[in-house]
């Protein structure tokens, strides 16, 4: 019988790197986990009057939910964790800009003389039963519908060799990659660096264009439900991974902007490799032609670039047993059965 776990931490328990703080849940693979998360301003920002820089204090910004460890985790294997629910906790979500962060605008490390762009604030008013959230404009009377579309902008494990990083940041343990595909449905795959995994996610978003240009989401917390295992014996992987019913999906978190997508789509090539038999050549070729290559984000101190590949162009090869699948129907069972 599947274990259920529930995980709603209170506002100390957050935390705001990966690595270097001990679990505050326990769970062996095959666990569905209830949990909560916080949106990337701490809860502060409230209204158009709240701004950022005011009511948040750096940096105790991108709060998570987590470390759990997954009990025989061990570096080398591979923890799969699959979104089954990831639903707005309020009827409200926030975005903003920042003076110093975002992709049209001056940062710390792109420096310009001329000012940054205004520190401003919109709220979005959330509808999940009708499926969307709405953007009013702040200095005239535009006001549209835009579809729900939540995710978790940041999630990840316990990174490599004793590090500590911040929440804002992704890298090849995952982290604040910000790309929408890791929303309900699908299954993230991580590298295992520490023993139990240690993972941590949050930053939810209630939708977000790819890049994340402005530096923000529609930011929200959310109510997720996760089903988590562990693939031992497998060769190991680089960088997280993402599979869906349609698509699979490898990320690339460094900078410049073209190394991440490189590292993206050689971890594609690689997967595409190892899942049909083709050699380097012919996989490339394949990706090359067949391939989408979205923004995650152009923004934080890493980019992240995501590449994709359909599954109908694998001639219905297995990834890892059809753990996705199987993962899916776990969560599927558990939530009609809530």
């Amino acid at each position: 019988m599947t274990e259920v776990f529930q995980l709603h931490p209170e506002p100390d328990q957050y935390s705001f790197t990966f690595g270097g703080k001990e679990p505050i849940l326990t769970v062996p693979p095959g666990s569905v986990i209830e949990l909560s998360t916080e949106d990337c301003y701490g809860g502060q920002v409230r209204s158009v009057d709240d701004l950022p820089s005011v009511v948040c204090k750096f940096p105790f910004l991108n709060p998570v939910t987590g470390p759990i460890a997954v009990e025989g985790a061990e570096p080398g294997d591979i923890l799969a964790v699959h979104l089954a629910e990831v639903r707005p906790r309020r009827d409200w979500a926030v975005s903003s800009t920042f003076p110093h962060f975002g992709a049209l605008t001056t940062t710390h490390t792109t420096a310009m003389l001329h000012d940054a762009l205004e520190e401003r604030v919109w709220m979005y008013e959330i509808d999940a039963e009708a499926g969307t959230c709405r953007f009013s404009a702040r200095n005239s009377d535009y006001v549209v519908d835009l579809p729900l579309d939540p995710f978790h902008g940041t999630i990840g494990v316990a990174p490599d060799a004793f590090e500590r990083i911040v929440t804002v940041t992704p890298s090849f343990h995952g982290g604040n990659m910000d790309t929408p595909e890791t929303r309900a449905r699908a299954t993230v795959y991580f590298p295992v660096f520490v023993d139990g995994a240690h993972l941590s996610l949050g930053d939810g978003h209630c939708r977000q264009g790819e890049g994340e240009v402005c530096g923000t989401a529609v930011e929200a917390a959310m109510a997720t439900t996760i089903v988590v295992d562990l693939i031992k014996g497998s060769a190991p992987i680089a960088t997280p991974r993402i599979e869906d019913d349609r698509f699979i999906m490898t990320t690339g978190s460094v900078r410049p902007l073209e190394d991440a997508f490189r590292l993206s789509q050689t971890e594609l090539i690689r997967w595409t490799e190892s899942l049909t038999g083709m050699d380097t050549l012919d996989a490339y070729q394949l990706v090359s032609q067949a391939g989408l290559a979205p923004a995650g984000n152009v923004v934080d101190t890493n980019y992240t670039m995501v590449a994709k590949l359909p599954k109908t162009v694998l001639d219905g090869a297995s990834v890892w047993d059809d753990v996705h699948a199987r993962l899916r129907r776990t969560g599927e069972e558990h939530l009609r059965g809530r």
